[in-house]
């Protein structure tokens, strides 16, 4: 009774089987979420019964392709890069190293990049790209090499204007961002030659803002943009762009043990850049406002001076360096600074300054002709003293040992 009971079950699924697998030879596509519920609901079909996909799946997905199969994140990329990378150049430089211990010379060549920014030639690059360099070419998308001659430098802010005298028509300047308007997360592209292979485009997004970037000894840049796009030796130089093909920043340096990319690279913002190319085409320097101190001595209380220009504006408004004792011992006289008498810089306008980078920074926002006060501790007491910044060059502020 038992056999015959089995055997009457098995014959019963076998047909209900048989009649489910004839339907669905002839049944429509099924729905992809619907067969994907039952599923879950019912387990694993087994070998031999994958999960249908429906024939309009293939119309669902088409929709993330326009008509050259690209999706549009891709097709971003290809259009910026295919509109802009003509106003990358190549750049390539010849230096003479001297060893001083055989007295030998010998030739070093460097690599970097550069942004078209006019019809005139003009091209964007940074200061370490070129410095010290007796000879720069530069390769266009075409190919073609031009000998380039540096019109203007700011070695505070690795900023370096060169021009080359090519046809216009092969010139295409970049458009010019607004840095300021960045935001952390937004998607950029680097273009450059990294390890000399020319106009190579990568992709990332702004990991940070308003980073603290050391580019010349004691001046610090504090609005750098870090990013996490591939930048490598030869990027340097090169632009970084938003997604409208904008030019938003200038690509100088990776925080890397290898020297190799590591995820982590920074751009100058191009609003610095902004402010200092129209004096670098116009003048080849940019003329820094002057506050007349030469050099200061960081203490733990401020910055104390230690060496004013002689009738300078800070002399001039009543500030005060050490005083010079002299004294004579017999045939001989001893000279000696008493630093007790000299100011101590703790303010600028108001705002604290702990560092010659702080006070460089407080100064060099200011244009030559406008005013200051620096707040000085003389005699224990705080003092207020009006400077009006002089015009001209920059005299660099040296610091000395830590006292």
């Amino acid at each position: 009774m038992r056999f015959f009971t089995g055997c009457l079950c098995s014959a019963v699924l076998a047909s209900v089987f048989t009649a489910w697998l004839i339907d669905s030879r002839h049944a429509g596509p099924i729905d992809v979420m619907s067969s994907a519920v039952a599923q879950d609901r019912n387990g694993p079909r087994g070998p031999g019964f994958p999960l249908v996909v429906p024939a309009r799946a293939e119309d669902d997905l088409a929709g993330l392709f326009n008509a050259e199969g690209l999706t549009s994140e891709e097709a971003i990329n290809v259009a910026v890069y295919e509109r802009l990378h003509r106003s990358v150049v190549n750049i390539t430089t010849r230096s003479i190293r001297v060893d001083s211990f055989f007295l030998t010379e010998s030739t070093a060549e460097g690599t970097g990049s550069g942004s078209v920014i006019d019809k005139t030639g003009h091209i964007l690059t940074n200061w370490h790209v070129i410095a010290d360099a007796r000879n720069i070419g530069v390769t266009l998308f075409n190919g073609e090499t031009y000998e380039a001659s540096v019109v203007g430098y700011d070695p505070p802010n690795d900023v370096a204007i060169i021009r080359i005298d090519a046809p216009p028509e092969v010139l295409f300047p970049l458009t010019m961002g607004d840095s300021g308007k960045l935001k952390v997360g937004m998607r950029v592209l680097a273009i450059g030659n990294p390890f000399e292979l020319e106009r190579t485009l990568t992709t990332g997004i702004i990991s940070s803002l308003n980073r603290s970037l050391e580019v010349q000894e004691n001046w610090t840049i504090k609005s750098i943009i870090q990013i996490d796009a591939s930048i490598n030796p030869g990027n340097s130089g090169g632009p970084l762009l938003d997604l409208h093909g904008r030019l938003i920043g200038i690509n100088t340096a990776i925080a890397s043990r290898t020297g190799q990319s590591a995820g982590v690279g920074f751009a100058i913002p191009v609003d610095l850049v902004a402010r200092v190319v129209p004096e670098l085409i116009t003048h080849g320097r940019v003329f820094r406002p002057e506050v007349g101190i030469q050099r200061v001595f960081e203490t733990e209380k401020g910055l104390l001076v230690e060496r004013l220009t002689p009738d300078g504006p800070a002399e001039r408004a009543g500030v005060r360096g050490p005083t010079l004792l002299r004294q004579r011992r017999g045939p001989f006289v001893f000279e000696r600074l008493d630093r007790s008498t000299a100011d101590l810089i703790v303010k600028v306008d108001g705002k604290e300054v702990k560092s010659v980078g702080d006070f460089r920074e407080a100064i060099e926002s200011r244009k030559p002709g406008e005013s200051v006060t620096l707040t000085v501790i003389r005699d224990g007491k705080a003092v207020d003293i009006r400077v009006q910044l002089a015009g001209g060059p920059p005299k660099p502020v040296v610091p000395g040992t830590r006292l």
